[in-house]
């Protein structure tokens, strides 16, 4: 099945407590202008989902006219990049929760912010990958 191109709101993480276990146990790497936080569950009791949650700082952006152009560009990228993380969940029957944090000073391009998204979609997808490899190796 593929992902639809959509955002809806079961796919936002909105509970605090979400957040909390995401940024408590979850791993981490950067791509610039990002910080990503992901975390894989599995959980029989939710759907299998890809959830995001944007995130940008008011100390780098003081107007909020700003941060929220730059979680629209984000929001954005994610919409048109989730795919082959979807693919993933719906293939091993997994959730993942994704935290893009802006780091940058700046405003990006639309496009700029698309590739980076891009990036950091593909390394998640690589990280699961050749986490799953590894498990499985020892499993058997």
């Amino acid at each position: 099945m593929m992902a639809k191109e959509g955002f809806p709101k079961y796919e936002r993480i909105c509970k605090e407590n979400d957040i909390q276990v995401l940024f408590d146990e979850g791993q981490g790497f950067s791509v610039y202008p990002y910080r990503v936080i992901y975390l894989f569950r599995r959980d029989e009791s939710r759907p299998v989902t890809c959830r995001l949650l944007v995130s940008v700082s008011k100390k780098r952006f003081h107007h909020a006219f700003k941060r929220n152009r730059v979680k629209r560009l984000m929001r954005e990228a994610w919409r048109k990049n989730k795919a082959p993380l979807y693919e993933i969940c719906q293939k091993d029957n997994i959730s993942v929760d994704v935290a893009l944090v802006y780091t940058a000073t700046v405003i990006h391009s639309y496009e700029e912010v698309f590739t980076k998204t891009q990036k950091a979609v593909k390394e998640i997808v690589k990280r699961y990958s050749s986490n799953h490899e590894k498990h499985s190796t020892t499993a058997r």
